[in-house]
């Protein structure tokens, strides 16, 4: 292909299913960047790349795009810069980690006018592309109510290794903070977003030896409900509960569809009730849809084909120069839902809004709204990860921590 984007690639580590999908698309990996600097070296010898352990080193490389696969707390400083550098940004979750981040994301993208896409892969599954088709045609109506559910439990060997130090995000983010899995294949599907939340904690479990062995502070999980800006309400639930699975539900005022949750769950249910299904149809369909495009390339990749499509979109954004679907107002939203419903947790399971930052005069109260459970940040305001409060943790979870750690090459605390 004529004219590739040349792209660069932050976080070695995740970033990797974002370097594999690059040349089919469009997309040529040019750098990558990286703190940790052994295994950089690794995955820069084995592509052929440049390597950097300097951010602002790397974005003097000569690219054209910018792909942030950092924590998940601190992508908006980098998105920011990246812009400001000239760089089209596609960054992964969340987009921001406070409000008043924000605020300054979508000012950073409409004042350079680049191209950002939040990669959010949950709503390119073949179910949930199909469902979005089916609604966008009007098969089940008006959008009334809506499920979203993410559980993934792990051993705690799994949760340490990919969490290497005490300070590290997946250690202590609080439990409604990584919503956006749950959240975004409703969003993608009936085009609303949420304008207030109630959210409901489940806390931290001392009798589950997935927790008690790791070094995590915050709860098991929480449900989430959100009131959408056309009226429909959704119930999100996430966490570490047990029973691993992605599911939606969605629910218009002619019909229902979802995906399924026993056997293949590939499939799709889509339900008529008797006196409104469509002439010579069955009431009740479940069958397995396709993805729309590059089928044989979205089979090949990870979160269910989420990680083909997202560079896929990137690049179509980049060569149109038309904001992609999930641009930087929804990569927001969804990433402030899941701030402001860790303040309902918090004040008795309260409703909050969700603003919406396309509003510039909604902006000014939250421009310099910092809080963050960051224990690295230099906050006065700092609030316990738990519902809880602090979560101790026994010498037996820190050695077996520190040996995990050690596998994987990470000999800090």
């Amino acid at each position: 292909m004529k004219n590739k984007i040349r792209v660069g690639v932050v976080g070695v580590g995740r970033g990797k299913t974002f370097m594999r999908p690059a040349e089919p698309v469009g997309m040529e990996l040019v750098a990558i960047c990286d703190t940790w600097e052994d295994r950089l070296n690794r995955v820069s010898d084995d592509l052929g790349v440049a390597a950097y352990t300097d951010f602002r080193e790397f974005l003097t490389h000569d690219m054209d795009a910018v792909v942030l696969a950092n924590y998940f707390h601190e992508h908006t400083p980098f998105a920011i810069e990246a812009l400001h550098a000239g760089k089209h940004v596609m960054s992964e979750c969340a987009a921001c980690h406070t409000l008043g981040e924000g605020v300054a994301l979508c000012e950073a993208v409409e004042e350079t006018g680049l191209i950002y896409m939040f990669a959010e892969n949950y709503p390119y599954s073949a179910v949930n592309q199909e469902m979005r088709r089916l609604f966008r045609e009007g098969e089940i109506g008006d959008f009334r109510y809506g499920e979203g559910e993410y559980v993934h439990p792990d051993p705690a060997r799994v949760k340490l290794a990919r969490s290497c130090g005490k300070n590290h995000w997946r250690n202590w983010i609080p439990a409604t903070y990584y919503c956006t899995h749950s959240l975004a294949p409703v969003m993608a599907i009936t085009d609303t977003r949420p304008v207030k939340v109630n959210a409901f904690v489940v806390p931290y479990d001392f009798n589950d030896p997935t927790q008690i062995m790791g070094m995590k502070s915050f709860d098991t999980g929480c449900v989430i409900v959100y009131r959408m800006d056309n009226d429909a309400v959704v119930k999100c639930i996430h966490g570490q509960f047990r029973g691993h699975g992605n599911f939606v539900r969605i629910h218009g005022n002619r019909g229902l569809m979802e995906g399924c949750r026993h056997g293949d769950r590939g499939r799709l249910r889509l339900w008529h009730d008797k006196w409104e299904c469509p002439e010579g149809t069955p009431q009740e369909q479940v069958y397995k849809p396709d993805f729309p495009v590059a089928k044989e390339l979205a089979e090949k990749a990870g979160h269910g084909g989420g990680d083909f499509f997202t560079c896929y979109h990137f690049a179509e954004a980049i060569r149109s120069g038309r904001q992609p679907f999930l641009d930087v107002y929804r990569g927001v939203t969804m990433s402030i839902a899941g701030v402001q419903a860790w303040r309902s947790t918090l004040n008795d399971s309260c409703a909050l809004p969700v603003p919406d930052f396309r509003d510039k005069a909604a902006r000014e109260e939250y421009r310099h709204d910092d809080w963050s459970p960051d224990p690295l940040r230099d906050n006065e305001h700092r609030f316990p990860c738990s519902v809880l409060g602090e979560i101790p943790h026994t010498p037996e979870a820190e050695a077996y921590a520190r040996k995990i750690w050690a596998e994987q090459g990470y000999t800090g605390e």
